[in-house]
């Protein structure tokens, strides 16, 4: 684990930033290339990338300051809220560029489901290589383990020395796949927001099965039975089967894909 890739003129690029920079650069180029298919211009999409962009830094960042407030941010100056060399948190980055997207498609009349199964895999995408960017800031670390791929961190991290799960690749790995999957049911989709909703539901079950391997949370609830992720993944799970539902039942086809 380094957390900075290099420098420029001594100042320090961090592997987060890197890697989360590529992933929105990946993602949009990806989503660019498959909007025709669904009748969208490739310039709506990257039209729509500065909207997301912004969406997903502050509702990330505001969902972090929420959720660490007492441990990170109380008491120190209010500048420290701005400072972002990790300290993003994926749901609320979603709900942000959500939000965001849904504004972008009702002011320029763009079908809002349409454009959603457009982005869906490329979100996917882009937090695998989130993730990749995680694991070199030490943030986000397993739970203690000696097995065949654990890890240990520099000295001085909050591990102190301890071998982890390294769960943040393996949600990156899983999100691979999942992009894969989600570019494959794009082209054999039946109705807008099927695969909008595929990513809610399935990326709700990635993430509860990668949170039983987190070992960086303080708070838990029910009972310490569920982590803030595993409780936001069961809202996100029941809006994509609610979506899914919704949307097949209105039997609005989608357009042919290309040739």
């Amino acid at each position: 684990m380094d957390q900075v890739a290099f420098r420029i003129f001594n100042f320090d690029i961090h592997w987060y930033g890197v890697l989360a920079a590529l992933g929105f650069v990946l993602g949009f180029g990806t989503a660019g290339r498959r909007a025709p298919r669904a009748g969208i211009k490739s310039d709506t999409v990257f039209n729509l990338a500065p909207w997301l962009i912004v969406g997903t830094i502050i509702g990330a960042r505001l969902l972090y300051v929420t959720s660490y407030w007492d441990q990170e941010f109380a008491g120190k100056p209010f500048w420290h809220v701005f400072n972002m060399r990790a300290g993003l948190v994926f749901y609320g980055g979603l709900i942000g560029a959500s939000l965001a997207g849904i504004i972008f498609c009702l002011r320029n009349k763009v079908p809002l489901w349409r454009m959603g199964d457009v982005m869906a895999p490329s979100i996917a995408l882009g937090h695998a290589l989130g993730r990749i960017g995680c694991f070199m800031t030490g943030c986000c670390w397993g739970k203690p383990w000696d097995g065949f791929c654990a890890v240990r961190f520099p000295v001085g991290h909050e591990t102190h020395g301890t071998s982890v799960h390294p769960v943040q690749l393996y949600e990156s790995a899983l999100n691979f796949a999942f992009y894969v999957g989600l570019a494959w049911l794009f082209r054999r989709r039946k109705f807008d927001g099927q695969v909008f909703a595929a990513y809610l539901v399935g990326y709700a079950i990635i993430r509860t099965i990668t949170e039983s391997f987190r070992g960086d949370y303080t708070k838990h609830y029910l009972g310490g039975i569920l982590t803030p992720g595993q409780t936001v993944s069961i809202l996100i799970f029941a809006a994509g089967i609610a979506l899914w539902l919704k949307q097949r039942s209105a039997r609005v086809p989608t357009l042919p894909a290309a040739a």
